[in-house]
């Protein structure tokens, strides 16, 4: 059955990026937009993998299929969604997603998974935390390593948002790690910041920093159910004092804090009317339009690092210096920065 065959390709290629690419030959790019277009969830996982092969190849594939989306992009309302290990960060989305889908909404999600420092490895398991989500015909669920990039976000993330953006999904969502890492990523790549905390945890329990918590736009304590209900509203009260002395934000949206149950359902909907009060300001203000005008220039100036550093590491010359340069640092024998100056010297020899 066709429908068998599409769930077969989509979990092979979130369990293993590689996999379509190698057991089945390449669409032309003509295909993959195509398809991509006409809302093919199978095609969109594919193009997502060429984007974050480490191929040379299949990533220059993916950005010519990302140039010819990206005309069809933009449509969506991109939501971040953040909060520690344990605080329910799969089941509120998969809560907010149900409701959203029963308005008859697109949605699609993009979950990143911690990854391994020493063999790279990755979980990818939130396709079984949202068993609801991941079996829809009008949601996609697409799991990606973090593979050490910033923020608990995959390295990829805002391109795989602007080609979900063209599939046709009309809210994305994008759950981060939530692991102490910066989050400024994530926040720099959504329209709305959502923190996710818990009640009865001091802030060395749930990591909470004054940063983060600057960047939220709407905070939820999660979790308040039964005997936990009463801490929950403490903790609303404590943190509705804690934003008052925060400057004000450039959006000029003042964060709510609301209590909620993801596993009951419960407060989800008046989640959901904050969230489209905050659309409605920000783009009555121009803040909207404007934050994400910064946001794509801001991307382009992290790619041209990205691709520097990338580049820098890949000179053939440079990748046979660096590890004799290493001993020597370690030894004591030259200075760190003797030695990065004489590898960033060799590739300005090569350049000239």
């Amino acid at each position: 059955m066709p429908g068998e065959s599409d769930k077969k390709q989509t979990h092979h290629g979130s369990l293993n990026p590689n996999y379509r690419i190698q057991k089945q030959s390449l669409k032309k790019v003509d295909e993959y937009v195509e398809g991509i277009l006409s809302g093919n969830r199978t095609v969109l996982s594919q193009a997502i993998t060429l984007i974050e092969s480490s191929n040379p190849d299949h990533r220059e594939m993916g950005e010519e299929i990302l140039e010819k989306c990206l005309p069809h992009s933009a449509g969506s309302l991109r939501i971040g969604v953040t909060g520690v290990p344990g605080v329910g960060k799969s089941t509120f989305i998969e809560s907010l997603g149900k409701h959203l889908l029963e308005q008859g909404k697109k949605i699609a999600v993009l979950t990143v998974d911690p990854s391994s420092s020493r063999s790279k490895g990755s979980i990818l398991g939130d396709k079984t935390r949202m068993p609801f989500l991941s079996t829809h015909s009008r949601a996609y669920v697409r799991p990606s390593p973090t593979s050490g990039a910033l923020g608990g976000v995959a390295g990829k993330t805002r391109e795989a948002i602007l080609l979900c953006e063209a599939a046709g999904f009309s809210t994305v969502f994008v759950e981060t790690v939530g692991v102490g890492q910066s989050e400024t990523a994530v926040k720099l790549m959504v329209d709305i910041f959502l923190l996710l905390m818990l009640a009865g945890a001091g802030d060395e329990l749930q990591g909470i920093k004054r940063g983060i918590m600057e960047m939220a736009d709407l905070i939820a304590i999660n979790k308040a159910e039964a005997e936990n209900l009463i801490a929950a509203r403490q903790a609303k009260m404590e943190y509705q004092n804690a934003l008052s002395l925060f400057p004000s934000q450039p959006s000029g949206w003042k964060p709510p804090v609301l209590t909620c149950s993801a596993l009951k359902g419960e407060g989800i909907s008046e989640i959901w009317q904050q969230v489209e009060s905050y659309f409605r300001q920000t783009r009555e203000n121009g803040f909207f339009e404007q934050n994400r005008k910064e946001q794509a220039v801001f991307w382009m100036r992290e790619t041209i690092e990205s691709r520097l550093r990338q580049n820098f590491y890949e000179h053939p010359e440079i990748r046979i210096r660096i590890p004799q340069l290493e001993k020597k640092v370690a030894a004591g024998k030259i200075s760190p920065v003797k030695a990065a100056g004489k590898l960033l010297a060799q590739v300005g020899k090569d350049q000239k």
